[in-house]
């Protein structure tokens, strides 16, 4: 009878321990990512190995990382493969900003919060998601499109190389420079612009082809440093050092290309920053918390004359 009665209290406590361990499984949260192409720059390997470092440390996160190699086809994929997995949460980069919105309403419709990082979506999905964390980058084509009107003294003509088409970063960046410079110096006429997407060889052809249509080219936008540093070569080995270039996302090669004072300006902006917010606004989403739409992080400029204010970017 004794023996019997310890059974029953051994089955009780493992009986107990299961419930336990089944609450605290219960209160880890599962947050999925699916991000835009981790292999096209060092800002989203950066941003990758950052975003996985942070949840490392949180005992009460678990991730799943998916990455949908700039193919948008991919991205709907992985996104209808965590909304099977009922996560808690998804984090998206998008590959293209309208095409994903169908896969984040069904998310909304699966009651999972999704948080948009670095790259927005379109405006018609906008209503479907819990929050966007990245950078205002309306703010920085117009930071970018002021420096521009600074460095060219309110007259010229330049050419703009702008980030991958339907990316909504590559939009908002093109338009918030075009806007800027309109307003603040209407004397700097954009003579053309063309996609680099993101990439700094295809660029550096695109810049060779603009030198050999034009004979005066008094600057170039570039939609991030990787892309600008790409005309900045094309520039050189044509041995015209007479043209302002100027970025967004302000890369290590373009830090020491400014050293160097081949390169005006361009937008700090830190991927490790970028990756930790997402998550927090992941987490915050999660818990309940009051988290803005829009959830900024702050840009500023660095040209050569304030960059000794800056750490040289790690990407």
């Amino acid at each position: 009878m004794t023996k019997m009665i310890q059974k029953s209290v051994a089955a009780g406590v493992v009986a107990s321990g299961l419930a336990l361990a089944g609450g605290a499984q219960a209160e880890t949260m599962t947050i999925g990512i699916t991000q835009n192409n981790v292999g096209v720059d060092s800002y989203q390997t950066t941003y990758e190995k950052a975003f996985i470092e942070a949840a490392s440390k949180n005992p009460d996160v678990k991730t799943i990382v998916l990455d949908a190699g700039g193919d948008v086809a991919r991205q709907i994929a992985q996104m209808q493969d965590l909304i099977q997995q009922q996560v808690d949460a998804i984090i998206i980069w998008p590959t293209n900003g309208k095409a994903v919105v169908p896969a984040v309403r069904k998310a909304n419709q699966a009651h999972i919060p999704v948080i948009v990082t670095n790259s927005n979506i379109a405006k018609e999905g906008q209503e479907f998601i819990a929050s966007f964390s990245g950078p205002n980058n309306i703010t920085q084509g117009a930071y970018s499109a002021e420096m521009m009107c600074d460095a060219l003294d309110n007259k010229g003509q330049i050419v703009q190389i702008t980030g991958q088409p339907g990316y909504t970063t590559a939009i908002e960046r093109q338009k918030g420079f075009e806007d800027r410079l309109a307003e603040v110096c209407p004397d700097v006429k954009i003579i053309e612009s063309q996609p680099g997407d993101w990439n700094r060889e295809k660029s550096q052809r695109v810049m060779e082809a603009f030198l050999t249509k034009y004979d005066d080219i008094d600057g170039v936008y570039a939609g991030d440093d990787n892309m600008g540093v790409g005309a900045l070569n094309a520039a050189k080995a044509a041995g015209r050092k007479d043209i302002i270039f100027i970025g967004a996302t302000n890369f290590s090669v373009g830090y020491e290309a400014m050293a160097r004072g081949e390169y005006y300006g361009s937008i700090y902006q830190s991927p490790v920053d970028d990756a930790k917010n997402a998550l927090q606004t992941a987490i915050d989403v999660i818990k309940g918390k009051d988290v803005p739409k829009m959830n900024y992080f702050d840009t500023p400029k660095i040209t050569q004359k304030n960059m000794d204010q800056f750490s040289k970017p790690v990407f």
